[in-house]
């Protein structure tokens, strides 16, 4: 996937060390393969939000593996800050962790790859033990937010309810690993039991991986996201992740997270959280709210149009830069929030839980 020569490349990939990409992919991968591999313990706003593109710079980077949220932020703090970097030495870019949003690819690719760097856009769990779809460099045209098709070894299926494989093209459904793979999960440390029931028992005699996806015409395969993040508004199942690309694709917005609420009337109301461009004065929230609405409309329906969209200084995420939808769902359904410990700033959802009352209501 990273097209690694040992001897000439120097690999970076920006996970934390104590995750699954951390050992995988910062560790042990790059130690077996004999790469050059820089491992660093910081932020990427520390001491300035140059920070990454200065270490790129300063090292010669040639591979540079992040997770979509990363890039979503650099995006928020404009393209200034890598434009003042020579970031010449890149001839690949990898991201990891959730499906990126085609605005953060064309992003990632035109301001730190400078439109010659390919992207592998890559699908993996904690579970599988490494990356099962992704596209390969050289080999196939990559297309921005699709992890394209599985690595040569691996079989998957998207299937409907009734476990069958889907009847048609570009309809949602669930993403299963039909063979044994390399490096695959036996069981879960002491509970045989529950590896049965959570990963074999939905599709029997297929490992589930808990998320949605779609063929295009072309055969390759778009992550929609967490099954869980699927929302049932009035009868419609609309993924998450295609509101919130719909929310980035606006020139205004920098970063999206977007949840089902309970509803009496649709079942699921759709509630955006949204981070403003550096430099856009949000100001009370309603008038972008409003663009907002109108923007996902023209993109994807009416049916997909967020009940309620706050402008947030910031999203709640782990340190590995994930976002944590499950406390977003707490908040937008006024439940007690679940466990933030492993939050890297906890104080966001307080933030967030006192502007939710205010927030901007459909007219």
């Amino acid at each position: 996937m990273f097209d690694l020569k040992p001897d000439d490349d120097v690999y970076w990939c920006t996970a934390d060390v104590g995750w699954v990409t951390g050992h995988s992919y910062i560790v042990y991968g790059p130690l077996a393969n004999r790469a050059t591999s820089v491992l660093y313990g910081g932020t990427p706003d520390t001491p300035g939000r140059g920070r990454w593109w200065d270490l790129v710079d300063r090292y010669g980077i040639t591979i540079l593996y992040t997770a979509p949220t990363a890039i979503r932020t650099c995006m928020k703090w404009g393209e200034q800050i890598p434009a003042e970097h020579d970031l010449s030495s890149l001839r690949l870019l990898g991201t990891v962790g959730e499906p990126i949003n085609p605005e953060a690819w064309m992003w990632y690719r035109r301001n730190i790859g400078h439109d010659h760097c390919p992207i592998v856009d890559t699908w993996w769990q904690t579970e599988t033990g490494g990356i099962l779809i992704s596209p390969l460099p050289g080999v196939q045209a990559t297309k921005p937010g699709s992890a394209m098709r599985p690595l040569p070894g691996v079989e998957a299926a998207i299937l409907d309810d009734a476990g069958l494989p889907l009847p048609r093209r570009d309809a949602a459904g669930y993403l299963v690993l039909t063979e044994p793979w390399p490096g695959m999960m036996r069981t879960i440390w002491g509970d045989d039991q529950r590896y049965r029931e959570v990963y074999w028992s939905r599709f029997p005699g297929v490992y589930f991986a808990g998320d949605g996806a779609k063929w295009d015409a072309d055969d390759d395969i778009w992550l929609l996201g967490r099954v869980d993040d699927v929302m049932n508004v009035s009868g419609h199942r609309i993924s998450t992740t295609e509101v919130e690309s719909a929310l980035v694709s606006h020139p205004r917005i920098a970063e999206a997270a977007v949840v089902g609420a309970p509803d009496p009337t649709t079942g699921q109301a759709i509630v955006a959280f949204v981070i403003a461009r550096s430099g856009d004065d949000a100001g009370d929230g309603d008038e972008l709210a409003r663009a907002l609405r109108g923007h996902v409309t023209a993109q994807i329906g009416p049916i997909a149009k967020p009940e309620q969209i706050l402008v947030v200084p910031e999203l709640p995420k782990t340190r590995s830069g994930k976002i944590m939808r499950r406390l977003l769902r707490d908040v937008a359904a006024h439940q007690e929030l679940g466990d933030v410990t492993t939050l890297t700033d906890s104080t966001v959802m307080d933030i967030i839980r006192d502007m939710l009352p205010t927030a901007a209501q459909e007219d």
